[in-house]
């Protein structure tokens, strides 16, 4: 039967997003489960990697069409390697380890699209890409373009800040300097290394990536 499934106050949707959100140690308790049971939650963990290698392969595709068009086929594919086990460890040395790192990037955005906050690091590699634009004229567009997706009322992707550093903006962004974004995107930063990276790290996904014995080698980029 499935009411093994369905056991608990949570439904089957909400323990996938639970298994989510953290590390596979419910997976390890007792192994005198019914099979029913082992079966499901086989099946979840599976669905949740499926969910996670599909947002991680666009992310990274995205990410590398982005840079340099042109070696889209030659010499990239490198990147979409998943890393070592003590690669991945490195990230939870420090938040600034994982931004740093590509692959590690990538999946920290698939995290937060789980978690349905991933306009927190968009605004944040906006905020970086902001910071390196040259051209005066440039840097005016891109500060109204940040502006209107992150920032305004409504915007599509409003990042939550208070209401007098969204004001302090709106009246940057008339004379756009490489600061207009910068107590917005340390607020921002600071959200996530406080919230959202220390449930990246207890992920089912991260848990598996530190491992010796990675889930599946079909995880070696597609």
């Amino acid at each position: 039967g499935r009411g093994a499934a369905r056991s608990g106050p949570a439904g089957m949707q909400s323990a996938l997003f639970l298994a989510v959100r953290h590390s596979g140690r419910m997976e390890r308790g007792g192994r005198r489960r019914s099979e029913p049971e082992e079966a499901d939650k086989g099946r979840m963990k599976r669905t949740i990697i499926k969910d996670w290698k599909a947002r991680l392969s666009y992310f990274l595709q995205n990410s590398s069409n982005s840079n340099k068009r042109k070696s889209k086929k030659a010499g990239k594919h490198r990147n979409y390697f998943r890393p070592s086990p003590e690669e991945a460890q490195l990230w939870s040395e420090a938040f600034d380890e994982l931004l740093a790192n590509k692959y590690g990037l990538a999946a920290f955005r698939a995290f937060l699209k789980s978690e349905f906050c991933e306009e927190n690091i968009e605004f944040w590699l906006a905020c970086e890409d902001f910071k390196k634009t040259k051209s005066p004229q440039k840097l005016t567009s891109k500060a109204k373009k940040i502006y209107n997706d992150f920032i305004e009322k409504e915007a599509p992707k409003e990042i939550n800040i208070d209401f007098q550093t969204k004001n302090m903006i709106a009246q940057n962004i008339q004379e756009a300097t490489h600061t207009c974004f910068s107590a917005a995107q340390k607020r921002v930063y600071s959200l996530m290394e406080n919230n959202s990276y220390p449930r990246f790290l207890e992920s089912e996904f991260y848990q598996e990536l530190c491992k010796k014995t990675p889930i599946s080698r079909a995880a070696q980029g597609t």
